[in-house]
């Protein structure tokens, strides 16, 4: 039994005003910004997809967390402002992009666009597979394993995503996320005594949510269910 609800992707930005149109741009998105320096993204459904945060401090490691999308070229995600950072090739069917705050993402060609533009939200790991297990009990979902160590959860309810991907990586995680998600989340006790650690309380300096980390460290916010 699910005891979490994907709610939205959350990207920190120096420049959300910058970076908003530009991601909502390239997912074929509409970009909403709010009036305090902030902004979503959004589909035909009323709920938020993606919210680009302000923060002050600039991207200084490679992103832990990063997002899978599909494009019709490179040479159209370059246009409004991408660099390629590691080109498609070897075993690599998809070419490693940078974005306006040299963000990683990595961007798949097709012929044909889906709808959904965002493919897949990808989770560096030290070990994949318990991770996937941990937030697939979380979501309530399955965790398909492949023979290269990597793991992935499929069809999470309310997810605007089409996988949630843990994949090895030998470093372990050294500074905080600029990628992270939102939950809403049933029962924190339990998500607790599971292995997430609380970073911040809901209410400390009036925010209305809780601030927590996963087994490896991966911050996300939890609200009330």
């Amino acid at each position: 039994m699910a005891i979490a609800r994907f709610k939205k992707v959350c990207l920190d930005a120096v420049d959300p005003m910058r970076l908003g149109p530009f991601w909502a741009d390239i997912l074929d998105l509409r970009w909403e910004p709010a009036d305090w320096g902030e902004g979503g993204l959004y589909g035909p459904e009323p709920q938020c997809r993606v919210w680009v945060n302000k923060v002050d401090e600039p991207k200084t490691v490679k992103h832990r967390v990063h997002l899978d999308m599909y494009a019709v070229s490179l040479a159209g995600l370059q246009a409004l402002g991408s660099q390629v950072d590691v080109p498609e090739g070897d075993d690599r069917t998809w070419t490693v992009m940078t974005d306006l705050e040299d963000g990683e993402y990595c961007a798949f060609l097709r012929n044909e666009l889906p709808a959904n533009r965002l493919h897949g939200l990808v989770v560096d790991c030290v070990d994949p597979r318990a991770q996937a297990r941990w937030w697939g009990e979380v979501y309530g979902a399955m965790v398909i394993d492949n023979e290269r160590g990597h793991s992935t959860i499929e069809n999470v309810p309310d997810m605007p995503i089409l996988t949630m991907d843990f994949c090895p990586v030998p470093e372990p995680k050294t500074a905080k996320n600029r990628i992270h998600w939102d939950v809403a989340v049933s029962d924190l006790d339990r998500m607790v005594d599971m292995g997430a650690t609380v970073l911040r309380w809901k209410g400390d300096d009036g925010i209305a949510w809780h601030v927590l980390a996963d087994p490896e460290g991966n911050e996300f916010c939890a609200f009330d269910a």
